[in-house]
């Protein structure tokens, strides 16, 4: 018989913390250390730091680590507002000043571009937001922790499958963020406390609601908790137990549907507030409704800013004729609408499509096209609406980015193109073609934060044909 394999072990882990100077930041905002020939990245560590940490992972090239104390600390270490921090995955830079986050995710725009050989003629400046209590979409863990006889709810430790052990969290809206330990006791009063796997949060302008997902069903008295839980804090609550959508109103008196409102022309005109004038015609807020499951932009102040901003660049008249691509609710598509001819918006998911159409009507916008299709399959290249000429392209992919329908783009000979992306390296690999080889040039690039104190990075670039 064949000999057994014997299964490799991972390099044992040192137990005593190491000591080590902190010379840069990764791109994620970890610090960078070398030791014996080896990058070591270490969280929480700021460049110029003395720190002592512990590894947890060593491979040959590459180890990772986690910081135990600080020796010799930066001028740019604060002292995060959350007691989690050190544990919670939720976020990873609030040891981090505000200043320093923002230049970190400017700076790597900025070298993925200049890394595709393209550089903006203008860097735009941040745009900056609210930094807690801003996060309006989230999933929850949640687990029944036998050792400490009670319930967890929260995001997941860093590096690890357990949830955090907290009582609130800083850049969760406040409506959810403030009562996570209260939400945590109502659900240890359930039979089903060890059957509930996580609450998908969704805030809109106008209510809070929450998604538990329960994997058995939930009896009667868990049924009435629950509703009185969420009754008292003015919160709507839906019980999942199959798909996303399949969803059941827990308190059926609760019906108004989730939204929020895009003010016609930046953040300044809220809901109720007097409408602003454009092309001398006066328009309302536009409301946009959702399922808790929709993707929906995290940051709703960035977002109205964002909208805005896209419109500004892109400089619509009222005679263009407008591409959306991955058009998503409308979100972009409805906005535009208002000042051009038409507007097509083109969407990969069926459903988005037809909650953007009942969008337009709720809105009474009836010159926006929604279409489904998907942009990543090559069917997509022989569609009629492909064929079609437009004055102006906006395209907000997700972190995958554009490059599969970029190219289809050469021959309408748009005079502007506004690129809004979730991920800086493939909006710079994105750039670098619509530079080298459809003719535009990249008039405009910044960071937009979306996400304080993570390290995802939100961005906008403004092409114009040459």
């Amino acid at each position: 018989m064949p000999s057994k394999k014997r299964r490799r072990r991972g390099k044992r882990l040192p137990e005593e913390p190491v000591e080590v100077e902190i010379t840069g930041l990764s791109s994620e905002g970890r610090g960078i250390a070398h030791i014996d020939e080896r990058t070591v990245f270490v969280d929480q560590a700021l460049a110029g730091e003395r720190v002592l940490f512990k590894y947890t992972r060593l491979s040959k090239n590459i180890a990772e680590g986690r910081t135990v104390e600080v020796l010799q600390a930066s001028d740019q270490r604060v002292r995060p507002k959350c007691k989690a921090f050190e544990m919670c995955g939720g976020c990873s830079l609030q040891h981090m000043s505000s200043e320093m986050q923002v230049k970190l995710k400017q700076d790597m725009l900025l070298d993925q571009l200049k890394h595709n050989g393209v550089e903006p003629e203008e860097v735009l400046e941040p745009l900056l937001g609210p930094e807690f209590g801003y996060r309006t979409k989230a999933r929850l863990g949640v687990r029944y922790v036998n050792k400490k006889e009670k319930v967890l709810v929260g995001f997941r430790e860093r590096g690890s499958s357990f949830i955090t052990d907290t009582e609130r969290c800083e850049v969760l809206h406040p409506s959810v963020g403030e009562i996570l330990e209260e939400l945590a006791e109502c659900i240890n009063q359930l039979e089903a406390r060890r059957t509930i796997a996580q609450i998908e949060v969704a805030v809109g302008d106008n209510q809070t609601v929450l998604v538990f997902r329960h994997l058995e069903p939930l009896v009667d008295e868990d049924r009435t908790i629950l509703a009185d839980f969420c009754r008292s804090r003015s919160l709507v609550c839906y019980l999942q137990a199959g798909k996303p959508d399949d969803l059941e109103l827990l308190v059926p008196e609760q019906v108004e549907a989730l939204h929020y409102y895009l003010p016609d022309r930046g953040p300044d005109c809220g809901p109720g507030g007097e409408p602003d004038m454009q092309h001398g015609k006066k328009f309302p807020d536009l409301k946009i409704e959702f399922q808790p499951a929709d993707f929906t932009q995290v940051n709703p102040e960035i977002n109205k800013r964002m909208v805005a901003n896209s419109i500004d660049f892109l400089d619509l008249q009222e005679s263009d004729r407008v591409l959306d691509l991955f058009s998503g609710l409308g979100n972009f598509s409805l906005a535009m609408a208002r000042h051009c001819q038409q507007v097509t918006a083109v969407e990969g998911s069926l459903v988005m499509v037809k909650k953007a159409r009942d969008n337009a009507a709720l809105n009474d916008i009836d010159n926006v096209e929604f279409i489904y299709a998907d942009l990543y399959s090559d069917e997509v290249l022989s569609a009629p609406w492909l064929k079609q000429k437009y004055d102006k392209i906006l395209l907000d992919p997700p972190r995958s980015g554009a490059a599969a329908i970029i190219p289809a783009l050469k021959k309408m000979q748009a005079k502007a193109i506004v690129y809004v992306s979730c991920h800086p390296a493939t909006l710079a690999r994105d750039a670098a073609v619509l530079v080298n080889d459809l003719g535009y040039k990249l008039k405009k690039a910044g960071i937009m934060n979306m996400f304080p104190h993570t390290g995802h990075v939100e961005s906008i670039a403004v092409f114009e044909k040459k």
